[in-house]
């Protein structure tokens, strides 16, 4: 039997990722916000390190991972909503996989207001995914950044700060493919599924 292209191109990913240096995969999860110390330990544990941070980059290039707010605003207008039901049909595919909400404020406002603010702004895109299919409870507790995180350090308001951040932040422990530790054939599902064997040529 010969193998098809996709599956040839399934086993060299699936040989990369798992040659990934897990200190390289933990400076890159530290800098994107998953950063508590028993949630990473247990990743590096159950041997998801590597296959959660390929998931969360193909995520990142797949669908926009970001929505912009009003000021003082935790409404979600019409181009939240597009990318919102973007996230949500990506979301919907791996129902393996576990997501946190990150909400953040521009530098106007003291930082409890602003704190509560990003949470709320975290709850509506919840509330949102929620309503579009996404089970609550694969959206893992709520963070709000507040004001510490802007990306562009200016007093005054600035809508690229008024965000939320949706991000993969793991695995649903006991969902059956889990269980089995087929964490690559997660990341990698579109070269699983649609893979076929090549007949080989019949002679008579």
């Amino acid at each position: 039997m010969l193998i098809s292209r996709r599956m040839l191109l399934l086993g060299l990913a699936g040989s990369t990722l798992a040659g990934c240096a897990d200190r390289q995969v933990a400076a890159q999860l530290d800098h994107s916000g998953y950063g508590r110390a028993q949630a990473h330990n247990d990743l590096v544990q159950t041997g998801q390190l590597s296959y959660a941070q390929a998931l969360g980059q193909r995520f990142a290039a797949e669908v926009p991972s970001t929505v912009n707010f009003a000021f003082d605003s935790a409404e979600l207008d019409a181009e939240a909503q597009e990318i919102l039901s973007r996230q949500a049909a990506w979301i919907r595919q791996f129902p393996e996989v576990r997501f946190r909400v990150y909400g953040h404020t521009d530098l106007v406002g003291s930082a409890r207001y602003n704190h509560g603010l990003g949470l709320r702004r975290a709850r509506a895109v919840v509330d949102f995914l929620v309503r579009n299919g996404v089970s609550r409870s694969r959206l893992e507790a709520l963070v709000s950044h507040g004001q510490t995180r802007p990306l562009i350090p200016t007093p005054e308001p600035e809508r690229a700060n008024r965000r939320t951040v949706t991000e993969v932040s793991g695995f649903v422990r006991r969902h059956p493919t889990v269980m089995d530790g087929n964490y690559a054939q997660i990341v990698y599902r579109e070269f699983v599924e649609s893979a076929t064997w090549v007949r080989p040529a019949t002679y008579r």
